[in-house]
């Protein structure tokens, strides 16, 4: 007589309605799949009684379709009908060494440019990194899609996402609600890149229990942030004293990105940038890496690559103006200075000389 035994199935990290699938037709195509045993789903406990060798060859095969969905995002009926065949693992999709993570619904999350691919690898070489570029070059979505990357691999325990609440150059004046609410608009950008990553509903329920926090950076001080991915978005409208606290707040096992356009500054224009002084003081430190991208790394429409270029190329003339304005004003201060060295001359003789009388 077979033996009948229960056990339960623990999927961590998993939402069950993504894994299940709307009106759980995919928890129905695994039952069919094992007459033998009952299965009962309860939020991400799964319950399994039937024969043992039965139930525990379902146990190893529901662990695999787990780890694919974590490592890919999603799951379909020919996956499912391929694991429980036995002829899927995690690992058997196609590599792609440019890959970052697997999005929503299974999309692909690569580094897309060479300077993008740079900041990959100095990330898994270095505690503090710093990315600079222009707009739409990809700095701050690769930045985080390597915190979920981390956070999906267990190699962190949090990432915590932070930005100066600076106004793009425009007042906005008083903004309704709670603190929630006033400091949303300003981090809806990294709103954005997680909800391509994350499921919404384990995105809320990441954010409910704090293992995702999007914070001001007037939020930082005082803290220290262990085992944690933290991203400073926008460091560029940092001061420089909001940059050396935000630097050291972070703990053991913690990882920090910095990333900014230096060309999009919106603090004052008494105040210096937290960015360019951090990028001048700290380039010798030990464990730090500085990426520059360009406007050849802008991965939004092709548009934003010309617009980024025009603007460089009106810098670049605007700072040949303003060389040969310099130049010329020295030239004429040296011609002025002559002179009035070849006038003091003479009105030293003309007061100092006199020739005697005979």
């Amino acid at each position: 007589m077979t033996e009948t035994v229960g056990k339960e199935i623990m999927l961590e990290g998993v939402d069950p309605r993504e894994l299940y699938g709307a009106q759980d037709v995919y928890l129905e195509q695994i039952k069919s799949l094992h007459p033998t045993l009952k299965i009962v789903a309860r939020g991400q406990s799964l319950k399994v009684l039937g024969p043992e060798a039965d139930t525990q060859r379902f146990a190893k095969r529901m662990e695999g379709l787990a780890a694919y969905y974590v490592k890919y995002g999603h799951v379909s009926a020919e996956v499912i009908e391929q694991c429980f065949a036995g002829g899927i693992a995690q690992d058997d999709a196609p590599v792609d060494k440019d890959v970052i993570v697997y999005g929503n619904n299974g999309t692909i999350v690569r580094a897309r440019t060479v300077n993008q691919q740079r900041l990959v690898k100095l990330y898994d070489r270095n505690d503090l990194l710093f990315a600079v570029g222009p707009a739409g070059s990809g700095k701050t979505y690769t930045a985080i899609a390597l915190a979920v990357r981390a956070l999906k691999e267990r190699q962190v325990r949090r990432i915590i996402l932070t930005r100066p609440a600076v106004e793009a150059g425009e007042k906005l004046g008083f903004l309704p609600g709670d603190m929630k609410d006033k400091i949303d608009p300003y981090l809806q950008p990294l709103y954005d890149a997680l909800q391509d990553m994350i499921p919404a509903a384990k995105l809320k329920e990441y954010m409910e229990l704090n293992i995702i926090q999007i914070a001001p950076l007037a939020f930082m001080r005082g803290r220290t942030l262990n085992d944690a991915y933290i991203i400073l978005d926008e460091a560029q409208n940092c001061t420089v004293e909001q940059m050396k606290m935000f630097l050291t707040r972070f703990g053991e096992g913690s990882r920090v990105v910095v990333t900014g356009d230096i060309t999009q500054i919106d603090l004052p224009r008494e105040k210096t940038s937290g960015l360019i002084h951090a990028l001048r003081v700290l380039n010798d430190v030990e464990g730090l890496s500085i990426v520059y991208l360009t406007a050849r790394d802008v991965v939004r429409h092709e548009m934003v690559q010309r617009i980024v270029r025009a603007y460089e190329k009106a810098a670049e003339r605007a700072a040949e103006r303003a060389a040969e304005r310099a130049a010329a004003v020295r030239d004429g201060e040296q011609v002025n200075d002559g002179e009035h060295s070849r006038s003091g001359s003479r009105s030293e003789r003309d007061d100092g000389f006199r020739p005697a009388k005979r």
